[in-house]
């Protein structure tokens, strides 16, 4: 009897011992299971649209502009018909014409007078100013937006195609470069028989298409 009485004296110190040696090591609640750990501070960057070649921003484009750790200065502008932006505290900044890249460049430098080391992003979240335009004996005459590439062939097809007496042998592109306007010329007849498919060329914005 007195063995079984210190067998449980002795089952009973260690398990004591054992519990006061374990370390507690949580100062705070226990995270839930698939909690974030991304600080509260950090956001998304923004996201725009992909942006043609040869892209330069003009006027009704809608930007993103975030400076890092500025809240103030950051946010969405519409650019206006004259070209310029406006900025709080950098008020307006000239943007047509320009780059995305262009245009952060003149950003940071405005900037660099109020902030120190500015780190502005700037993000092309809408296009409104790049448009072509088809007049004459198609469907649906007007101007359409140009946010990709788009042929003369893919222009008339956007229109609603050629109308019934229209002239498709003397169709005419209008093009404006350095102030000077050219004349192409666009055989319709002949592009879609593969016989000049370089007349099919790649428009630009401000181009006009004349179906007779």
């Amino acid at each position: 009897m007195k063995s079984i009485f210190l067998a449980f004296v002795c089952v009973a110190v260690t398990s004591g011992t054992s519990q006061a040696q374990t370390p507690s090591n949580q100062t705070g609640p226990t995270p839930s299971p698939g909690a974030s750990a991304t600080p509260l501070t950090a956001t998304a960057p923004p996201t725009g649209v992909a942006l043609p070649p040869g892209y330069v921003i003009g006027p009704e484009d809608v930007l993103t502009i975030v400076f890092w750790r500025d809240k103030d200065l950051s946010g969405d502008v519409q650019v206006r018909p004259d070209g310029k932006i406006s900025v709080p505290l950098l008020n307006d900044i000239s943007a047509a014409g320009l780059t995305p890249d262009e245009l952060r460049a003149k950003l940071s430098e405005a900037a660099a007078k109020f902030v120190q080391e500015p780190t502005p992003t700037v993000v092309v979240k809408e296009i409104h100013s790049r448009h072509v335009f088809i007049t004459g004996n198609v469907a649906k005459p007007g101007g359409i937006p140009l946010n990709s590439e788009m042929t003369v062939l893919q222009l008339i097809a956007a229109s609603g195609g050629l109308l019934e007496y229209a002239d498709s042998k003397n169709i005419v592109i209008i093009r404006t470069e350095n102030g000077r306007q050219k004349h192409l010329k666009f055989n319709y007849k002949d592009v879609i028989k593969q016989k000049k498919p370089e007349q099919n060329i790649v428009l630009k914005p401000g181009d006009t298409v004349v179906v007779p």
